[in-house]
């Protein structure tokens, strides 16, 4: 056993996340945790890492765990290249290293030749049982795999990209090798070739992982068990996510059937009991009543979520022509990411960017946006263009407030209260969700 949750209640202010939740995960384990947003899967990730406690039931951690979350906020030495952030992730065998040569040097002064020896091959002996010797190979074949060409190697991290940034910090979590593996959606800044490689990566990993993601092939290929969570509770099917759905259709018929047959046997008992309460069958109907009272209820089955229902606003007629790009160059001082950039971009045309990781499509986005200056050409906006942004990282969010409130920075000052929370549901924020905190969301937060 590696981790274990035992009748597990969490709650968020009003808002009841988990209602006695258990599982176990144990070594080798390749688990997939799957639920509709705001089920509580982000929530079982902060209880296993001590970010979170339980309100009730019981959260318990094989003595010694080592366990590897993928953070959705990635921090790097400053200064550090990606290959140094990368081998960071090689601290103690870097730390025998070090001292090993510390050591190679003072063999030549000879004063104290024989206890030197002694240490050097304790040292060598340690360095190559942890793979002291492999270790440099390792780092670079993940790096590549995660789409890291040798010449970005000794770019700074300040410099990275969103997307690239997540995946160096996904490469330092597979390199630090731990117990278990805690994903938060893996594959979101990955391109197709990565995940190709994540999905071989993670098939022969010989240690436990737990993914969260709404990657459904992706689940196929890396998972070999999947816990859903619903309702609060947590339920476990052997399989990968296409045997998850037909099993859980097949629990979900029979649990229909269990519901209506008891929803029957209620109704009858409960007629039993108005007509006899006070006649001559007294006895049996207050026996019947007291049944009824102690009966395990079974729920009914919960309709899958809706989806989200919005439609853009109408807004005032631009331009023939929206966008204009002549000739361009994009990129920074030390760096062009693309050149030779030209485009129309014409009233009810729908524009995509592609590239790997890296290439400059976000930076192509901001510099059309004027955040940052182009290094060639001309980018002209049309006549009565209105912009609205999507950022990669969501940094415009203001995580010191609930949704709510965040959505009031940005209306208009008439709005209503009950004009946002109908706006919000459109976007499946309803009831008490409205009054979560930014900080707290996970896949939520994208949607706010």
């Amino acid at each position: 056993m590696l981790f274990r949750l035992t009748d597990v209640h969490k709650s968020y202010g009003a808002q009841e996340v988990l209602r006695g939740a258990t599982l176990q995960i144990n070594p080798g384990d390749h688990i997939g945790l799957v639920g509709r947003n705001g089920a509580g899967k982000t929530t079982i990730f902060r209880l296993v890492d001590d970010e979170a406690t339980p309100d009730r039931g019981e959260v318990v951690r094989a003595r010694g765990l080592k366990l590897g979350l993928l953070s959705q906020h990635v921090h790097f030495e400053p200064g550090s290249t990606v290959h140094e952030s990368a081998l960071a992730a090689f601290g103690h065998l870097q730390q025998l290293e070090h001292e090993m040569h510390e050591l190679e040097h003072r063999m030549a002064e000879a004063g104290d030749l024989e206890k030197v020896l002694e240490r050097y091959s304790d040292l060598q002996h340690e360095f190559e049982r942890e793979g002291g010797f492999e270790y440099s190979a390792k780092a670079e074949s993940i790096l590549q795999g995660l789409g890291f060409d040798r010449e970005t190697w000794q770019m700074e991290t300040e410099k990275l990209s969103g997307g690239q940034t997540n995946r160096l910090g996904l490469a330092r979590l597979l390199l630090a090798e731990p117990d278990v593996l805690l994903l938060d959606e893996p594959t979101n800044h990955l391109d197709v070739a990565a995940v190709e490689w994540l999905e071989e990566f993670l098939q022969t990993y010989e240690s436990a992982f737990v993914i969260i993601s709404h990657d459904r092939y992706f689940l196929d290929r890396a998972c070999r068990r999947i816990i859903e969570l619903e309702n609060g509770r947590a339920t476990s099917y052997v399989g990968n996510y296409s045997a998850f759905l037909l099993e859980r259709e097949e629990r979900r018929e029979a649990q229909q059937r269990a519901y209506d047959n008891q929803q029957r046997l209620i109704a009858k008992t409960e007629e039993f009991i108005r007509r006899n309460l006070a006649g001559q069958k007294t006895k049996q109907a207050k026996s019947r009543r007291t049944m009824l009272q102690r009966l395990e209820r079974v729920d009914a089955v919960r309709a899958d979520q809706a989806s989200g229902d919005f439609r853009l606003q109408e807004i005032d007629r631009s331009g023939t022509h929206v966008l204009t790009v002549t000739d361009a160059a994009i990129g920074y001082r030390d760096k062009t990411l693309a050149r030779d950039i030209s485009l129309i971009l014409r009233r009810g045309e729908c524009l995509g960017v592609i590239g790997p990781n890296g290439s400059g499509k976000t930076t192509f986005v901001r510099t059309v946006l004027g955040q940052i200056p182009p290094l060639l050409g001309e980018l002209r906006w049309g006549a009565k263009v209105q912009i609205g942004y999507y950022a990669q990282q969501l940094e415009h969010l203001d995580d010191r407030n609930e949704i709510i409130v965040e959505l009031r920075r940005v209306a208009p000052a008439n709005a209503t209260a009950g004009e946002l929370r109908s706006f919000l549901a459109k976007f499946l924020f309803v009831g008490d969700d409205v009054y979560k905190q930014i900080d707290l969301l996970a896949c939520e937060r994208a949607r706010a």
